[in-house]
């Protein structure tokens, strides 16, 4: 960490300064633009199948191509960041991103739109975890707990504002002005970025892990098409067990499994991702318990808008607005949340916030085709005051002893993580549903078909449920002090 960027004095870093709101301006920005296009993109999947005329199991690949762009790109941000700096290397992803939003717009086919997705994928991957390690070392470890609930503004403003914006544009233009949306607000983030981060000063010295990335990258790639692909085997052949899932995702296994012994030998001291970053007791539990959160957490979360679409036939946009009730009791608890992860330590508030979120989905459970509007969005919004007090804070523990030159790693890492567990939470639910929805329409089902719908989606939140009340194991575990928070750890890293 520079000297410029070090905090000041405990009692100068209670609050953030006019200088690190400026460089989180940026990273908003970036971030904004990043996850509200996956929730607009997910909008237009319907009506990407009637324009280019493909099935949903080929429209997928549109997001999909994303996806896999980012699984190989993130591993490789870490070390990038390090070698180029982190100002140029983030002006660089939102260019890709823009360049490749833009292009997306022009595609006259899907076989083009999923290359051009790629494309603005390798700059979306590296949006956040640059924009995580940007703000930790502005702000220095004794606010990371604020300046992550900073960053968690653009993840409750993508699944409020992306299925609005999405059904609009769609509405009132077409599903071109789905990506052109993102070139303007491309320039003002590259010019902002250009004007308001600090001048870079990367370390030179360092080597690049060639051998990790063939095994990393691909691997990681291969795993998640492997898991992305199982919803659509199990609706064409009735089961997982087929070559399309089963090759790839074993020889991503592979991959990753080859990568760990490699990167924990002694003679390389540069891993393209850091696991001696496992010796700091913060940062294992709170990958365990993002894990544990993200499979849990996002696999459900898909069911939301398709529950109101398929049982209640709301349209896109419709759906978008009842969804909002969760991003508001997100954005109610998110500040303080991360103020206090600050003040008392994150476990403390990622508890309550866990036994919030487990609540909701007790309540989804109960769903019918005939639910009042009333409790549903109350426990959306039961949901979104447990969300605020969960991620965030989970990812400033995990920051809170980095230091320097592991502050990057460590990002990388957690964002790494992250999105498998996420990939594995949407293959997961969406696998649960269709084999719900075959068992509850099959033979002496009872009741109308949305009527049996609504039972599926019941079951599966029980499942959700569940899944999430395990995650208050790992987060027993999370710093409940501020001591226990910030305190140092040794991390062998060889520098």
């Amino acid at each position: 960490m520079t000297a410029e960027m070090a905090p000041e004095a405990p009692a100068a870093s209670e609050k953030l300064d006019a200088r690190v709101l400026i460089v989180a301006g940026v990273v908003v920005l970036g971030s904004i633009m990043s996850i509200l296009d996956i929730t607009v993109v997910n909008v237009g999947m319907a009506t990407f199948m009637k324009a280019f005329d493909k099935t949903q199991a080929q429209v997928a690949w549109v997001a999909t191509g994303y996806t896999l762009a980012l699984a190989t790109v993130i591993p490789l941000t870490g070390w990038a960041a390090e070698r180029f700096g982190t100002k140029r290397l983030y002006m660089l992803a939102i260019l890709l991103f823009a360049l490749g939003s833009a292009l997306c717009a022009t595609a006259p086919n899907l076989e083009v739109l999923i290359v051009f997705r790629v494309l603005q994928g390798l700059g979306g991957g590296m949006l956040m975890p640059l924009g995580m390690t940007i703000l930790t070392r502005a702000a220095g470890p004794e606010r990371v707990g604020r300046v992550m609930a900073v960053l968690g503004i653009p993840m409750l403003l993508g699944p409020i504002g992306g299925p609005i914006l999405g059904g609009w544009l769609i509405d009132i233009a077409s599903w071109h002005w789905i990506f052109l949306i993102n070139v303007p607000i491309g320039v003002v983030a590259l010019i902002y970025a250009a004007m308001a981060l600090p001048k870079d000063d990367p370390q030179s010295s360092e080597t690049f892990d060639f051998v990790g990335m063939l095994l990393l990258s691909p691997g990681l790639a291969t795993l998640l098409y492997g898991v992305s692909s199982i919803p659509a085997a199990e609706a064409k052949h009735g089961t997982m067990w087929t070559g399309n899932v089963v090759i790839p995702a074993v020889i991503g296994i592979a991959l990753v499994v080859a990568f760990v012994p490699w990167a924990l030998r002694k003679a390389n001291i540069h891993p393209l991702m850091d696991l001696r970053l496992f010796t700091d007791r913060n940062m294992t539990v709170s990958v365990i318990a993002i894990v544990l959160f993200a499979v849990a957490f996002f696999g459900a979360s898909l069911l939301l808008p398709t529950y109101f679409q398929q049982v209640r036939d709301a349209s896109p946009l419709r759906s978008g607005i009842l969804l909002a009730p969760q991003g508001i009791g997100a954005m109610l608890t998110m500040p303080m949340a991360g103020v206090l992860a600050d003040k008392i330590g994150a476990g403390k508030v990622v508890i309550p916030g866990i036994a919030l979120i487990t609540v909701s989905m007790v309540m989804w459970s109960q769903v019918s085709d005939t639910s009042s509007y009333w409790f549903l969005l109350g426990a959306l919004f039961v949901m979104g005051l447990g969300m605020g007090c969960t991620m965030m804070p989970i990812y400033s523990a995990a920051m809170a002893t980095l230091r320097d030159h592991t502050i990057a790693r460590g990002s990388t890492l957690m964002n790494i993580v992250q999105q498998i567990a996420a990939s594995i939470g949407t293959a997961l639910f969406a696998v649960l549903l269709t084999n719900q929805v075959k068992d509850k329409t099959g033979p002496g089902a009872v009741g109308s078909p949305a009527h049996q719908a609504a039972s599926a989606y019941g079951a599966v939140f029980v499942v959700a449920a569940i899944l999430v009340a395990i995650v208050l194991i790992p987060a027993f575990f999370l710093p409940r002090s501020k001591k226990d928070e910030t305190q140092p750890r040794p991390v062998h890293v060889g520098h």
